[in-house]
């Protein structure tokens, strides 16, 4: 990701086709030590590409990606008890994002 990063950086800033020295310049300017043949090999795949052309092929691929959901909520239950059991519910959550609070700091403070 941060060869693609760099690359895209590198492009963005005016440079049309970044070479791999490039990329390993920038990386080196942010403390990143580049794998010299991972950038070679993201140099060969996107040699005489442009952002738009990358994005546009992106998109058509993620267009065939299911996206999940199962189609639609569930449908309400039609009997009188159907919001008492969602006030039950909705304290069990309470009490359990209570209870995840009370886990995140471990035992610490963020200012302390």
């Amino acid at each position: 990701m941060q060869n693609i990063a760099a690359y895209l950086l590198l492009q963005i800033g005016g440079n049309a086709s970044p070479s791999a020295a490039d990329i390993k310049k920038l990386l080196s300017v942010v403390g990143i030590e580049a794998d010299g043949s991972r950038v070679d090999a993201l140099i060969a795949e996107l040699k005489d590409k442009t952002i738009d052309e990358l994005i546009a092929t992106g998109s058509s691929k993620l267009a065939s990606v299911p996206s999940g959901g199962a189609g639609g909520a569930a449908p309400a239950a039609a009997s009188s008890s159907a919001p008492a059991a969602a006030a039950a519910e909705e304290k069990k959550e309470e009490k359990a994002e209570e209870k995840e609070e009370s886990d995140d700091d471990m035992g610490f403070g963020l200012f302390d």
